[in-house]
């Protein structure tokens, strides 16, 4: 385990830890089971549950890792592809798509979309990209519609429930 692993991990755990109590500090809405405080509450959670799976090395294994990276002479070999740069520009450009089109299509279609295109821009192949963006907007669909009711456009494919 490298040391900046274990301080990125131990700060996202203290960063989750401060938003998950700054959740539990804020007032519940009378009437209402899920106010403002279950989201902070909920997000600080798990980001403190992920800084600390990185912190510990879970799910990680370094050693398979440098079999990945092509090494000469003591330092990584730069891509070889020229679009290699442009992957930084996904996410924002992934952004302005959903901003677009996510009122004509719907959340789930969009999102569906994205998870797609982000999991296959990084590496993933098709058979694990095509389950994943296909059950990951409709649980996120689930938490935010059901949970803690926000809308999300349903466009040509509404929910049955």
């Amino acid at each position: 385990m490298r040391l900046p692993d274990r301080v990125t991990g131990l700060f996202l755990v203290g960063l989750g830890a401060a938003a998950a109590y700054g959740g539990w500090q804020l007032p519940p809405v009378p009437g209402q089971p899920v106010g403002p405080n279950v989201f902070p509450l909920v997000i600080g959670t798990g980001l403190a549950l992920c800084g600390l799976a990185i912190a510990l090395g879970i799910g990680r294994s370094f050693e398979e890792e440098e079999h990945l990276i092509p090494v000469e002479g003591g330092q990584p070999t730069p891509p070889t592809s020229k679009l290699y740069g442009l992957r930084a520009l996904l996410p924002p450009a992934l952004l302005l798509l959903y901003v677009a089109i996510a009122e004509r299509l719907g959340f789930i279609l969009t999102a569906a979309m994205i998870v797609y295109v982000t999991s296959t821009a990084l590496g993933a192949r098709w058979k694990v990209a095509l389950p994943l963006a296909l059950l990951a907007p409709i649980g996120i669909h689930l938490i935010f519609s059901k949970l803690l009711r926000v809308p999300l456009p349903p466009g040509v494919l509404p929910m049955p429930w």
